[in-house]
């Protein structure tokens, strides 16, 4: 009987790429090739492009695995993939093309990140991940999910609001008043806003 990709535990196809067989990269594709993709479109706005990066996802995957052994692949690869779409992006919005969510979403959080010298800013860098991620922590679990669908993986607010059974102008208001509430929470530990 032949076991079913997409039904395969992580484990194993984390092994499969330590074994350095080319099925890691079949199994990787079923089980894992929908969520990358829906990243990478997020943040390029292009199906074409969006191939383009989960194609490198499975390239850098392959790469890395080993010596890296992830606990969590679909948070590995959504990683990989996200980094290669922004750096894609970059190259697209340098040469004028480009679409998706990531105008939108930057616009939203601009305000967030204040712009430092090299040495500070990585050690702010460091802090205010740290300080986000404690924020986060202290949501209940969906606005938690709404927060991190925008401003992770990007989602349109019309998706955000199909996924969670609310309303756009909701997950607008409810999105405006987490960034609010982060926005005074950072300021209260000494983050320059």
């Amino acid at each position: 009987m032949k076991e079913r990709w997409e039904l395969m535990d992580d484990s194993k196809i984390v092994q499969l790429y330590w074994d350095r067989n080319e099925q890691a990269l079949t199994a990787t594709s079923d089980k894992y090739g929908n969520y990358c993709i829906t990243i990478a479109k997020n943040i390029l706005g292009n199906k074409e492009d969006a191939e383009e990066c989960v194609n490198d996802t499975y390239m850098r995957a392959w790469n890395s695995l080993p010596p890296h052994r992830p606990n969590i692949l679909s948070t590995y690869l959504g990683k990989i993939t996200r980094n290669l779409s922004f750096n894609l992006y970059k190259r697209n919005t340098a040469d004028k093309r480009g679409g998706g969510e990531v105008p939108v979403v930057l616009d939203e959080i601009v305000d967030l990140v204040s712009d430092t010298d090299d040495v500070e800013k990585e050690i702010d860098r460091r802090e205010l991940v740290k300080a986000i991620d404690d924020f986060l922590g202290k949501l209940p679990a969906d606005k938690r999910s709404i927060f991190i669908c925008r401003y992770w993986y990007f989602d349109s607010i019309s998706n955000i609001a199909s996924r969670f059974g609310m309303t756009n102008n909701y997950v607008s208001v409810l999105l405006n008043r987490l960034r609010l509430k982060l926005h005074n929470y950072l300021l209260e530990r000494g983050f320059e806003i």
